[in-house]
């Protein structure tokens, strides 16, 4: 669905499930940007209400993510840590084009924002396939539902606001960077990692 160039191995689970604290930390800090990611996409699109209103749904439901995955923390009597640094989405910043036409920033922001659901997606998925925990198998895979129904808005927002045939062009383009970077990640216990 996604046509990610480069999936997650399997064995990223492991490291994932041997520090699970640390893990939902991240996890947890990862939703509240998505919800931050979502509110700055309304900013820049106050002429279409009817994206705003669903962007706005997006950003409640990346905060209920966030509250969720706040309230396993407690449950298990975790420590919340305080936010990370997140290389990969700070990598993905970078391919954002940058000082053309404001409508090409916008749809570039959207492709970005579909890129970090789809790869979380994917992770969720692995976490799903692959760790003991039944409790977090079945939050990871209603989060796996959740996270592809992002991924599907926000590259439908993109075609509506640009021309189809340049964002599937540019959408292309994101897979092939993103594949270039995430080689380096996969071997630490954050979602992006």
């Amino acid at each position: 669905m996604f046509k990610l160039k480069l999936p997650t191995d399997p064995r990223w689970a492991n490291i994932a499930e041997d520090n699970i604290q640390e893990i939902l930390t991240d996890h947890a800090w990862c939703e509240q940007k998505a919800a931050t990611n979502a509110i700055g996409l309304i900013t820049m699109l106050p002429e279409r209400p009817d994206i705003v209103t669903e962007l706005l749904a997006i950003a409640q439901e990346e905060l209920e993510h966030f509250g969720q995955v706040l309230e396993i923390i407690k449950n298990r009597g975790y420590t919340f840590g305080r936010t990370r640094k997140d290389d990969y989405v700070n990598e993905l910043v970078n391919f954002i084009q940058k000082g053309g036409h404001r409508d090409t920033l916008i749809v570039d922001k959207m492709l970005f924002a579909a890129m970090i659901e789809a790869r979380s997606c994917e992770r969720f998925k692995v976490l799903t396939e692959n760790i003991k925990d039944e409790e977090l198998k079945t939050f990871y895979k209603e989060l796996m539902i959740s996270e592809a129904n992002h991924y599907t808005t926000f590259i439908g927002f993109a075609r509506q606001l640009g021309d189809p045939e340049t964002v599937n062009k540019r959408w292309e383009e994101w897979l092939e960077y993103e594949a270039s970077i995430i080689k380096s990640y996969g071997n630490k216990e954050t979602i992006h990692g």
